[in-house]
């Protein structure tokens, strides 16, 4: 199954290559990782989706925890939240097809932000599977998508939800030592929570 993992992390070279080895490591198959900024200064939010056995989640995520510079972790597709994916399609358009694709685009509520002598650009934002299904539609229409770009999934939970709020729900388990961006960050709390997995 499908898991989706938010983590803080700070904003450090090298940070993103530890987290990739660390799937690896633990023989887990990425789907899709986006990066990006967040409401804090020198703190990036990374989204990951990856495959595994549910079971495997509490593992992946005490897995992350011990990684120097990740300052939460929080298993989102356990919860409700709001999922979203970007995508930018060029399309091979004349004038006589532009017309159609226009048409199209409204009925998916996506965006023309692109217009060329021979393409136009869609930009279409929504879950997966809308997404999916507007490429699947061209196709079949015997549109030729000349380009292809999407920015994997992005999700935050619905609602106000706090670290103190999370530690309350058992989400994530607690720290010995709370960790700060100018301090060195300390992992020392999630022994037991990977012998508790492997029980």
């Amino acid at each position: 199954m499908l898991h989706t993992f938010v983590a803080l992390v700070e904003d450090k070279t090298g940070l993103l290559s530890r987290v990739t080895s660390l799937f690896r490591r633990l023989n887990v198959n990425i789907t899709s990782l986006t990066v990006g900024g967040t409401e804090t200064a020198g703190v990036s939010r990374t989204t990951i989706v990856a495959e595994a056995a549910e079971d495997r989640a509490p593992r992946i995520m005490a897995s992350l925890y011990k990684l120097e510079g990740v300052l939460e972790v929080d298993n989102v597709g356990r919860h409700s939240a709001v999922v979203r994916e970007l995508a930018l399609l060029k399309i091979a358009a004349s004038q006589k097809t532009r017309s159609d694709l226009f048409q199209l685009a409204e009925v998916f509520r996506a965006r023309i932000v692109d217009l060329a002598p021979e393409s136009l650009m869609m930009e279409i934002t929504g879950s997966a599977s809308k997404i999916e299904g507007l490429v699947q539609i061209l196709l079949e229409g015997n549109y030729r998508i000349l380009e292809m770009a999407r920015s994997g999934r992005m999700a935050m939970r619905r609602g106000h939800h706090t670290s103190r709020v999370l530690e309350a729900l058992g989400d994530i388990p607690q720290r010995t030592e709370p960790t700060t961006l100018t301090g060195d960050p300390k992992h020392e709390t999630l022994d037991l929570m990977a012998e508790e997995d492997q029980v």
